[in-house]
């Protein structure tokens, strides 16, 4: 495990080469940007650090990505908060008057936090993780991830691991951002089912008619209860936990089980007990009885923290943001790879910063040098790319539109003529922007750069949801 290496004292000497060589800042500006659509969309962001000693600084804003990149290696943050785009720039709070500082907008998030389930997980305790108790969380993800989608209509859902217990799901959809906390609310407790603190033992109450919702999060449920609660989490072999799960059925059908378990060991067979006097139960009661599926439901929902999602001024952990306990970086997940995923293998920042060191495949000779060379092109041009997406400007997003177009070329040449000073200092400009930006490919040759690129590939998706407003933009400007 890649974690087995990492020594907590070292953090204040590997934060500085993490910022400075592997932060992927272009894509995450690039995410936050939202294409620019907005004016002051990344202005008005406010960021969070918790420094060193847990100092903690709120309210930090900034106008660039350079200008975000600089604040970062300066204070190098043992974390990183993102929360809302506020009415006036974060940093400048102090100075507007009172009661005019809003949040306007925020992704909708989830928050699910492995510690929550400690009263239906016998393998951890606390903030202690392994593979068996993982799948709570990949059930988890299957959930929300189809409910999100199919009963709400939302498209971009960026999955991210915390870096240690737990995963955020980051809902980018223009639509979600702009939602009240009244109905942020709502979305949260529609997803709700387990409810109720340590004192209330049954969490899950259902009742007829099943709405289709429940009835899909079950099929979910149903594909990973056997080998995850009957065999891995052993619900019904030991004491102890079998009287937690007959606690949740009917006083009758406890004693009928109660004996019945004398003769049947076999955790299989006891649940199949369980299930044959819940079909008795609904062929003669007069209200739905389903405490099997209650059960279910109960060992293996998505427990939410509501107040995460409801507040929209409510900060949370960032993507790529390092955990100081367990040192591995908070990235996004792949929903394809989601059943194989492996938190416990997820890259720390001693790793990655050791990968830096080790030399490139020799390739040798001119060989070599073109490779690299080729290389440096490619970055470039993807350099390229994401300027041109994620540019506050509009006339800059679509530069590579315009350049077609004979009246820009025109521009260009005229403002050669008219103002050669101006225009060489905006060449030198990019160009150092260009020097700050091709530091940040180090990241490939490390164990994060498939991460990176499952948030590349996020970001080009939500990257067409931009297009038609920067159009819609443009149109109304008549900016052609």
């Amino acid at each position: 495990m890649p974690s087995s290496g990492y020594d907590a004292a070292c953090l204040p000497d590997l934060l500085p080469l993490y910022y400075r060589r592997l932060f992927p800042f272009a894509q995450y500006h690039r995410w936050l940007n939202y294409g620019g659509v907005q004016k002051n969309y990344f202005q008005n962001r406010e960021f969070s650090f918790t420094l060193k000693d847990d100092i903690y600084v709120r309210y930090q804003s900034f106008s660039t990505q350079t200008e975000l990149e600089k604040e970062m290696l300066k204070m190098n943050p043992y974390k990183i908060d993102v929360g809302a785009i506020y009415s006036h720039r974060p940093n400048q709070h102090n100075t507007v008057k009172s009661g005019t500082f809003q949040a306007l907008e925020k992704e909708l998030v989830f928050d699910i936090d492995m510690t929550d389930y400690d009263d239906v997980r016998s393998c951890c305790s606390a903030a202690e993780i392994c593979s068996k108790c993982w799948t709570l969380m990949t059930i988890a993800v299957h959930i929300l991830d189809r409910a999100l989608r199919d009963d709400f209509g939302f498209q971009h859902l960026l999955w991210v691991y915390s870096g240690r217990r737990g995963v955020h799901c980051w809902v980018c959809d223009e639509a979600a951002r702009k939602l009240s906390v009244a109905a942020r609310s709502a979305v949260a407790e529609y997803l709700s089912l387990v409810k109720g603190g340590d004192e209330t033992v049954k969490k899950v109450v259902l009742t007829d008619p099943l709405h289709p919702f429940i009835r899909e999060s079950l099929a979910v449920v149903e594909r990973y209860f056997p080998q995850y609660a009957l065999h891995e989490q052993e619900i019904l072999s030991r004491k102890e936990s079998v009287d937690k799960v007959l606690a949740l059925v009917p006083e009758d059908v406890r004693k009928e089980l109660q004996q019945d378990f004398k003769n049947e060991m076999k955790p299989e067979s006891r649940w199949k007990l369980v299930q044959d006097q819940a079909s008795r139960k609904q062929a003669t009661a007069k209200k739905g009885q389903h405490f099997e599926k209650e059960i279910m439901l109960q060992y293996c929902y998505p427990r939410l923290d509501v107040n995460v999602s409801k507040g929209v001024n409510h900060l949370l952990k960032s993507p790529f943001s390092v955990h100081p306990k367990t040192g591995r970086i908070s990235v996004p997940m792949d929903l394809e790879e989601l059943d194989t995923f492996d938190p416990l293998a997820v890259p720390t920042i001693s790793l990655i910063c050791e990968e830096l060191d080790r030399p490139r495949a020799a390739g040798g000779g001119e060989e070599s040098e073109d490779v690299k060379e080729k290389e440096n092109e490619k970055d470039a041009a993807e350099r390229r790319k994401i300027r041109v997406t994620s540019s506050v400007s509009l006339r800059e997003n679509l530069q590579s539109f315009r350049l077609q177009f004979p009246p820009e070329i025109n521009k260009t040449k005229r403002e050669k003529r008219e103002n050669p000073g101006g225009l060489k200092r905006r060449r030198i400009g990019q160009n150092a922007q260009d020097n700050v930006s091709r530091t940040q490919t180090d990241y490939k040759r490390t164990s994060l750069a498939k991460y990176v690129k499952y948030f590349d590939q996020f970001l080009d998706g939500l990257a067409l949801s931009w297009k038609g407003e920067l159009l819609k933009k443009s149109d109304l400007e008549k900016d052609f």
